[in-house]
């Protein structure tokens, strides 16, 4: 575990990535300059050929992480010890990625994400743990061979260690003005510290055991002294994971007790790699576990489905048609809408979405209502409008659209039907159920893709999760979200589903478009759609 500082001038991706590459490299030519290969041959082969040594080594590792969740643990008594250890080997798993200790910050942002801690207990808690696990180490190492460890630490180390102790003080007391207005914060306590001091004791067995297997009869307080010198030299290493700084302090480290140098690479580098490969599986599992994941749900949760209901049995059917410059196609659609379906009434209303040729005035003309925008906000919003409006009138059944001619007006009481039925709270007009009088092939493979992607996110069997025309039950309108403008058709779906509204498909035919041009785009809407459908999954 190494402490990071905030470098807010680094905070390009490019730079930092080509930083991470540049740095490795030129620490990799170095240290492979030196390396006797056949040596570390050896010692990896001792090592493979003793697996209890290998397991006792990275078990001593593992608990050295486990006492230092119990210590966060009791900073934050209301986290879990499985959040507490999940922050932290997913900042450990960072920084053996990112330059500069930059994963540390991940630490912060997995327990809030993983719980109610608020950032500012979170930040305070980690700074005043991490410092104090930092000064613990330079402890140790001073108190094992203080001429030693001093030297080897050079004045720049020691300024690095001031620095540590003034982030320490500062952040003591910001955590103890949290702990004053938050009863769920303690400071830490001389368990706590006691608990971090420990855990750098069970560290030093994976040095000391790959020091062995390299062929170095190293003393246990001698492990520890490689130990806290590699650790500390980490503070400020530039390389992910400390690559290069962590061999060159060991070496000195193990120089300065009388080993050989080239052995000790041998060691340092051994140590290193298990550390490396712990910290990358830790990290991975880390991300995924304990739920609530970290990188987030990427399939919709399992929901018990509510009974259908028709609040306004009596009241007149809504048809609403989102229109952005149709004027060519929107005055034939309107006049293919029926009067009544199933024996109520239909309304015909256009959501101009800031059309900027004569879409309104066609649509007017049709005998349609208007309600025009005063920009193009995107079909999302058109949508939310048209439900809105549904809910507004108390509508029976609250029906889409696209105004361009594809989807049959015609047929609207085959969606309105199981609405007024109260079979089902959301039907969608398949055309993949129905008859497709012709789709471009490029467009049917990528909305049979992209159905399919729908159905394994979604939980559910779905066989056309683009189609511009559906229907829904007052209830499913008033409670439908649509959390982006560009468009609705994903985002919705998952949003009624996860709130356990029933689902329904229903065959439609399907005639494209003659006039005007589709506004999707194949990356352009990938680009938009898929974080709005990761935010939708992450948002119920």
């Amino acid at each position: 575990m190494n402490f990071s500082f905030k470098h807010s001038r680094i905070n390009n991706p490019k730079i930092i990535a080509s930083l991470s590459i540049i740095s490795f490299l030129v620490a990799g030519i170095i240290i492979f300059q030196l390396l006797d290969y056949a040596a570390f041959k050896d010692a990896l082969q001792q090592a493979s050929e003793k697996p209890a040594e290998v397991v006792i080594a990275i078990c001593a590792f593992l608990i050295a992480f486990i006492l230092r969740a119990i210590a966060w643990k009791k900073v934050l008594p209301s986290i879990t010890l499985g959040q507490s250890l999940a922050g932290i080997h997913l900042s450990l798993g960072a920084n053996h990625v990112l330059p500069l200790r930059l994963g540390e910050p991940l630490r912060v942002v997995s327990i809030t994400k993983r719980s109610d801690i608020s950032l500012d207990a979170a930040t305070a808690s980690t700074l005043t743990l991490r410092s104090a696990d930092i000064l613990s180490l330079i402890m140790i190492g001073v108190i094992i061979a203080p001429s030693a460890f001093s030297d080897i630490l050079g004045w720049f180390g020691w300024l690095v260690v001031g620095l540590v102790f003034a982030i320490a003080i500062t952040s003591w007391k910001w955590l103890k003005g949290i702990v004053k207005r938050n009863d769920a914060v303690t400071l830490p306590g001389p368990t706590a510290i006691a608990l971090t001091a420990i855990a750098w004791i069970l560290e030093s067995v994976l040095v000391w055991q790959s020091a062995h297997w390299a062929g170095l009869d190293v003393s246990w307080p001698d492990a520890l002294l490689v130990t806290t010198v590699a650790v500390a030299a980490q503070i400020a290493a530039i390389a992910p994971g400390g690559f290069g700084t962590y061999e060159a302090a060991a070496v000195a480290a193990y120089v300065t007790l009388g080993y050989d140098a080239e052995i000790a690479l041998v060691a340092a580098l051994t140590a290193h790699a298990l550390k490396t490969s712990y910290s990358l599986i830790a990290g991975a599992v880390a991300m995924i576990s304990p739920q609530p994941s970290f990188i987030g749900r990427f399939r919709l949760q399992k929901t018990e489905e509510l009974l259908p209901e028709s609040h306004y049995p009596n009241n007149p059917v809504l048809l609403f048609l989102p229109a952005y410059n149709e004027e060519d196609a929107v005055g034939d659609c309107i006049d293919r809408v029926p009067d009544t379906v199933c024996g109520l009434p239909v309304e015909c209303l256009v959501i101009d979405d800031g059309s900027t040729d004569k879409t309104a005035e066609v649509a007017k003309q049709a005998g349609a209502e208007v309600i025009s925008l005063e920009s193009n906000q995107g079909l999302g919003a058109a949508v939310r409008v048209g439900l809105s409006e549904g809910v507004k009138r108390q509508s029976s059944a609250i029906i889409f659209a696209d105004a361009d001619g594809e989807y049959p007006p015609e047929e609207l009481e085959n969606l309105v039907a199981p609405i007024l039925k109260e079979k089902a709270d959301y039907v969608v007009g398949s055309r993949f159920l129905g008859d497709i009088e012709f789709m471009r092939p490029h467009r049917r493979f990528g909305n049979l893709v992209l159905t399919k992607i729908l159905s394994i996110i979604a939980r559910r069997k779905i066989t056309d999760g683009q189609s511009g025309y559906r229907a829904f039950s007052p209830a499913a309108a008033s409670s439908a979200e649509v959390i982006h403008d560009f468009n609705y058709a994903q985002i919705i779906t998952l949003d009624l589903l996860a709130k356990g509204y029933v689902y329904l498909e229903v065959p439609i035919s399907y005639h494209f478009r003659t006039t005007g041009e589709s506004f999707i785009k194949l990356f352009p809407y990938l680009r938009k759609v898929v974080p709005a459908v990761y935010k939708e999954l992450n948002s119920v």
